[in-house]
């Protein structure tokens, strides 16, 4: 673990909580929030789903590492990753040696309900949704699992989930004074 902790490295799967939690913690740290998903769509001008539809998903996950890359020199910043980014060995190397990284979990029927629709989640484009999730949560069960803490949102607030996170930094030690 980074005990420097000059950032929060927010990953897991879609609708855990990433960016609703990623924002609540950069206004209790004085951290400056960052979505890489939003990162992308405004460099790109296009929406993830769009750039799923015209260009591929390995277009996407390429630029998705190029902005992992970008966060390398920054400090004091959240960061909510899209949910497959850690996927990639590099990012996720590039990842930790930014900050803490941290899982943030849900149960599948959870999941599904906060995604809603899944109109704007490309990869639940699909009949069965919830085979769907299972099998991308055995994808990347392994790196997910490689994050310095792990956290289950299931049944909690947003609030409760950024509470409880600070306080398992505080538990490693890590310093969250606010970066200048």
């Amino acid at each position: 673990m980074n005990s420097a902790c000059k950032n929060i490295v927010l990953c897991g799967f879609m609708a855990t909580g990433k960016s609703s939690v990623g924002k609540k913690l950069a206004e209790l740290t004085g951290y400056t929030f960052i979505d890489l998903d939003a990162a992308v769509e405004s460099e790109e001008g296009l929406t993830v789903a769009e750039i799923f539809a015209s260009q591929g998903e390995p277009a996407f996950r390429a630029l998705e590492s190029r902005m992992i890359e970008r966060l390398a020199d920054k400090s004091g910043i959240v960061v909510a990753t899209g949910g497959g980014a850690v996927v990639n060995p590099k990012n996720l190397e590039n990842l930790k040696k930014c900050g803490v990284v941290v899982t943030l979990t849900a149960d599948i029927p959870v999941i599904l309900q906060r995604a809603g629709s899944g109109d704007d989640r490309p990869l639940l484009q699909c009949a069965d949704r919830e085979e769907r999730i299972r099998s991308l949560l055995r994808q990347r069960e392994h790196a997910y699992a490689q994050a310095d803490i792990i956290l289950d949102t299931s049944g909690l607030t947003i609030d409760a989930v950024a509470l409880r996170l600070l306080e398992c930094l505080r538990g490693f030690g890590i310093d969250l004074t606010p970066v200048d």
